[in-house]
């Protein structure tokens, strides 16, 4: 069995270090990829670009996604994964910073498992990657390959 992976898409230094520690914190066994914008993102999940020599075959458990990103939003990013068979079931957890109704609704109608705020206490974001974690890698069951 292959050791699990988490894609984190954080373009924010202060977010990626913040999330990198509660990751650390959580003590749930897989390795955390992380990618800065959402050009990034989708060549790595489709092993284009800097990724063509990595195997796509090995696609994350769980890809952590901000929405406020350059180059290509992560709204964007979600429909593209959600568009192609080979990254249409990767659970997708948006977490950012964005309250506003029509980022929900869009993370949402564009397939998003789950829509967190990130809490702005470092021990309240550790307890909220470390439950995200838990959840979607210890307890939830995949969808069969």
């Amino acid at each position: 069995m292959k050791p699990s992976l988490t894609l984190l898409v954080e373009d924010n230094p202060d977010d990626e270090f913040l999330t990198v520690r509660a990751f650390r914190k959580s003590n749930v066994s897989s390795e955390l990829v992380v990618v800065r914008d959402g050009c990034e993102a989708l060549e790595y999940l489709f092993g284009e670009g800097r990724y063509a020599e990595r195997d796509s075959s090995n696609q994350p458990a769980l890809i952590l996604l901000d929405l406020k990103l350059p180059k290509l939003d992560g709204i964007e990013v979600l429909r593209r994964v959600r568009g192609e068979a080979c990254t249409r079931f990767i659970p997708v957890v948006i977490l950012t910073t964005s309250r506003e109704n029509r980022d929900v609704l869009a993370g949402y109608h564009g397939g998003a498992n789950s829509y967190i705020c990130k809490p702005v206490n470092f021990e309240e974001f550790v307890r909220a990657v470390g439950e995200i974690l838990s959840y979607w890698l210890v307890l939830n069951e995949p969808m069969p390959v």
